[in-house]
C-alpha cells in the first residue's frame, strides 16, 4: 500500500462493492410535492433511533425540503425499477412525478409511495450541510414495516442511470 496515491478511485470502489439500498425521499411544503432517488442515507442512532439522508443542493427535492418539517423515505423493491428510475431520472422541476406513480396521503402530508417495500416518516431535527448535499437528520414517527418477499434495490441496479439533475 501506497500513501502516495490519491484515495479517490479507490474510496469510491469500496463504497460501490458494500451496494447500499437506494431510498425514494418524499415531501410535502406549502402544497408541494417532491421527491428523489437518494443513494446517501443511513441510520446513525440506535436510542434514540436517528437516520440521515442526504439530498444534492442541485435537487428540486432539495428546495422543498428546505421549508419541509418532515420527510418520508421508501425503501424500494427491486421489482420496482422502473419507480426508481422515474424518482432518479426525472426532475420535478418540470414533471409531477406524483401523476407517473401510485401513491397515498400519509402522515403530516407526505405522499407515500404505494410501490414501497417499507417506508417511515421522519421529523426533521436538523439540516447539516455536508458540501454538495444536505444532510437532513430525522426521527422516525411513523413507519410501515417492509415485505419479506421482495428483494431490495440496490446502488448497483441504478448505478447506469442517468440523474435529472447533476449531484
Amino acid at each position: 500500500m501506497s500513501g502516495d496515491t490519491d484515495p479517490t478511485d479507490s474510496f469510491d470502489a469500496v463504497i460501490s462493492a458494500a451496494d447500499a439500498p437506494v431510498w425514494i425521499v418524499t415531501t410535502s411544503a406549502h402544497g408541494h410535492r417532491a421527491g428523489c432517488l437518494v443513494g446517501f442515507a443511513t441510520q446513525v442512532s440506535i436510542e434514540p433511533r436517528r437516520f440521515l439522508v442526504g439530498l444534492s443542493k442541485s435537487n428540486h427535492t432539495f428546495e422543498s425540503a428546505a421549508t419541509a418539517t418532515h420527510l418520508a423515505v421508501h425503501l424500494i423493491a427491486a421489482q420496482h425499477f422502473e419507480v426508481a428510475r422515474l424518482f432518479a431520472t426525472t426532475t420535478g422541476d418540470d414533471t409531477d412525478k406524483f401523476a407517473r406513480c401510485d401513491w397515498d396521503t400519509g402522515p403530516h402530508e407526505l405522499p407515500i409511495l404505494t410501490s414501497a417495500a417499507g417506508w417511515f416518516a421522519g421529523e426533521i431535527l436538523e439540516r447539516i450541510d455536508l458540501g454538495d448535499h444536505l444532510g437532513v437528520l430525522l426521527a422516525p414517527v411513523a413507519a410501515e414495516a417492509p415485505s419479506t418477499d421482495h428483494a431490495i434495490l440496490h446502488l448497483s441496479a441504478v448505478a447506469d442511470l442517468k440523474p435529472g439533475h447533476p449531484a
